[in-house]
């Protein structure tokens, strides 16, 4: 007589293979799992750079409509700013195209939109006089700065 019995060995073999199949299983769900949080992750990815792509092309859109005299040079400051911002551009691109983050940092206290609206038209007056001195200070750099800006990708 073996010093196992038999039923044992059996039992211990069904415990195996059941413990296998388990294993199995939540192998498989794994992989699959994995392969759904790649196929996401790479929609991410898709999105962001579609979204990406469509800051950039924003940019070149307020560079060649301020070249062509269509936007303000304050307003397309502020926008260029905000937009490198958003792409989170390194401190070079933001040195670089200092003459946008210039002018827009010294007019950021104008108020716009709704709040500009409600302004007194002396005060209104008073703002596009300073914004006027501002634009004409850093006019020729920020027309260089857009004249650079054209074609690059960030």
């Amino acid at each position: 007589m073996s010093p196992f019995p038999t039923w044992l060995l059996v039992a211990a073999a069904l415990i195996v293979l059941v413990l296998a199949v388990i294993a199995g299983y939540y192998l498989c769900k794994l992989h699959l799992a994995q392969k759904v949080q790649a196929h996401q992750l790479a929609e991410l990815e898709r999105a962001a750079q579609d979204q990406r792509q469509r800051v950039n092309d924003s940019i070149q859109i307020l560079a060649r409509t301020l070249l062509d005299d269509g936007v303000g040079l304050t307003e397309a400051s502020i926008r260029i700013r905000v937009l490198l911002d958003a792409l989170q551009v390194g401190q070079s691109v933001r040195d670089e195209f200092v003459a946008f983050y210039t002018v827009a940092d010294k007019t950021s206290h104008i108020p716009i939109l709704q709040e500009w609206k409600t302004l007194p038209r002396k005060k209104q007056f008073q703002f596009e006089q300073e914004m006027a001195r501002v634009e004409g200070e850093y006019r020729d750099f920020a027309l260089d700065a857009a004249r650079r800006i054209l074609g690059r990708e960030f």
